[in-house]
């Protein structure tokens, strides 16, 4: 078993904790709200003051921060983890960032021999919890091997995407089609009820046709349809709306720095936004089915 440094204890880095000590793993945490940290002592995490303090002497740093900014801070500069540690850690980086700091602080490792990989995540809070996340990882092949055996205890699909800021990269890409997919399976559905059909028969016919897909299959827009989506409570728990907007900017900065002109894109990201400005930011991003009921 190995010794974890885990910094960040959100709606996502808590679960994965969890799951890391349930493998068996000694995990140290850190946190800036103690509550955060509270509850993984109870679970058998140690609790440190700091990041730095958390990561001394650990195996292995897991980070799942807010966005690129705070990833900076933490690993950067003269008082960032990178001045404190050396090529005995492997850093895991599983925050959705912009690919161009993913890039950065990988860089930045590299040149004091420090694996360090973006290994950004998807499958939401249920996922988390379940240990059934998937992992899109951007850094070595070395270091993806170091990765594989402490993310195979928090996820059961384990991605080496490419080199550092490919996990980001490929994260924009997925979360992109994910709102797409998710708008496009609300307007099928209220189509169909709008004329008379029963939304439950509706997504059994779609799931064994051509428009089956992930919104459909395991997180049902439509409320009363599927017992454990979030719709079918409010929309909540879940990934909330701030965090559809804030990963389809990342999406539209990595279309734009690639010359791709993707109006789907641009368009899903307009309608969250709307979404959002109606104060639907903390609900669950399959909330937008709302949109068309106004």
């Amino acid at each position: 078993m190995s010794s974890v440094a885990f910094i960040g204890l959100g709606n996502m880095g808590a679960p994965m904790a969890k799951n890391l000590l349930a493998a068996g793993h000694e995990v140290t945490v850190f946190d800036l709200v103690p509550a955060a940290c509270a509850d993984l002592q109870q679970a058998g995490a140690a609790v440190a003051d700091s990041a730095s303090a958390a990561a001394h002497g650990k195996d292995y740093v897991i980070s799942m921060l807010p966005a690129g900014k705070h990833v900076a801070a933490t690993y950067l500069g003269d008082d960032g983890l990178l001045a404190q540690l050396d090529s005995t850690t492997t850093l895991l980086d599983c925050s959705t960032i912009d690919a161009a700091t993913a890039r950065e602080v990988g860089e930045a490792a590299a040149a004091q021999g420090i694996g360090f990989m973006d290994s950004p995540v998807s499958g939401g809070v249920a996922a988390a919890a379940a240990g059934t996340l998937a992992f899109m990882c951007g850094g070595s092949a070395e270091t993806f091997e170091k990765a594989r055996i402490i993310l195979a205890a928090m996820g059961k699909n384990i991605f080496h995407a490419g080199p550092a800021g490919a996990g980001q990269v490929a994260k924009g890409c997925n979360n992109m089609l994910l709102a797409i997919h998710m708008i496009g399976t609300c307007e099928a559905l209220e189509m169909g009820v709008r004329n008379g059909l029963d939304p439950k028969v509706l997504s059994e016919i779609m799931l064994a046709s051509s428009g089956r897909n992930w919104s459909l299959e395991v997180y049902n827009p439509y409320p009363g349809v599927m017992e454990t989506a979030p719709a079918s409570n409010d929309y909540k728990p879940g990934f909330m709306v701030d965090l559809m907007v804030k990963d389809l900017g990342l999406a539209l900065e990595i279309a734009e720095q690639s010359g791709v002109d993707n109006q789907l894109g641009k368009l899903a990201r307009a309608i969250y936004e709307q979404h959002q400005g109606e104060g639907n930011g903390q609900r669950d991003f399959s909330s937008v089915l709302e949109q068309l009921k106004a």
